[in-house]
């Protein structure tokens, strides 16, 4: 006999807040690795917005360009279509996820050809609001 087991639920969950306070961008077809860009994806995740700008400006990496430009776009669709403060942005989310590889064939001596690999990634980076996640939390989880 199979018995159920009954999971204790959060009587307020935080998933309404979720939806409410987190923005993301998405940018797909990068011409790099994935390898190379989760390099510079593991630094900033969970960093504020602020913190995130100065550490991509100052690494000496090519992936940190079209990350840095990703995350204006994310911080730009916060404050434009939320209407979120740049201040107290935090990088909650951050993945790389493989592409589509691009394939050439490079001519050879004798007659013989060489394929040409281009490995491409898809990039997602979701921005949370916490300063509303923290009046949220004082509001509903105060009276504890």
């Amino acid at each position: 006999m199979i018995k159920k087991r009954n999971k204790k639920r959060n009587p307020y969950p935080l998933t309404e807040v979720d939806d409410l306070t987190e923005v993301y961008a998405l940018s797909q077809h990068i011409c790099m690795s994935a390898h190379k860009a989760r390099r510079i994806i593991d630094q900033i995740r969970g960093h504020s917005y602020k913190e995130t700008l100065m550490i991509l400006e100052l690494m000496p990496y090519r992936a940190c360009y079209p990350i840095l430009k990703l995350v204006y776009s994310a911080a730009a669709n916060a404050s434009h279509n939320m209407g979120f403060n740049e201040a107290s942005l935090v990088i909650c989310k951050a993945e790389v996820n493989e592409g589509t590889t691009l394939k050439k064939i490079k001519p050879r001596a004798r007659g013989r050809s060489y394929s040409i690999k281009r490995p491409t990634c898809h990039i997602t980076i979701v921005l949370k609001d916490i300063f509303l996640y923290k009046e949220y939390e004082e509001y509903f989880m105060g009276d504890e």
